[in-house]
């Protein structure tokens, strides 16, 4: 979802091409107030933000801008942007949104992944090593089967590129 932010008479219709567009529904606030009142209801993939209506009343801009949430700030001036600029700028926010969720989701799972790494590698090893044993009735082998084909998925889920390498 999208929301405009703008007093421009032409605010319904550049939400109308916004939605053409992106296949986001786009709904309008004519103040900061509405504004506020809307991203305190609902989450939004974007925020386009009239620049006139932050320099008009910067203490509401500010407190606009406090509950955007993980909304995408877009900045334009409709006073002398058309409709289709609003638009190109909506679409390349999103398409930076994307981009950006997918290097912060890929961060984060290099980051779990070597805070877990060697605790995967020692349950594997460990599991290896008691099935190997002749001791263990097949009941307990079958559990600690099972546990070792989960950390061997947890694994190739978090490190599918050392897949193929040694599990250290």
């Amino acid at each position: 979802m999208i929301l405009l932010i703008t007093l421009s008479s032409r605010g319904q219709e550049c939400a109308q091409a916004s939605l053409a567009t992106t296949a986001l529904p786009t709904h309008v606030a004519s103040t900061l107030q509405a504004a506020v009142a809307k991203l305190r209801e609902q989450e939004f993939s974007a925020v386009v933000i009239d620049q006139c209506l932050m320099e008009v009343e910067p203490d509401e801009g500010e407190l606009m801008l406090q509950h955007l949430g993980s909304a995408f700030p877009v900045y334009v001036n409709c006073a002398i942007s058309g409709i289709e600029r609003v638009v190109r700028e909506v679409r390349s926010a999103l398409s930076r949104r994307v981009r950006e969720e997918e290097i912060a989701r890929a961060s984060a799972a290099r980051i779990l992944w070597s805070e877990l790494k060697e605790s995967v590698t020692a349950i594997l090893l460990s599991c290896d090593l008691v099935l190997a044993s002749k001791e263990v009735p097949a009941n307990m082998a079958s559990k600690i089967q099972v546990i070792h084909e989960l950390a061997t998925r947890m694994r190739g889920s978090l490190a599918p590129s050392e897949q193929a390498g040694p599990a250290n």
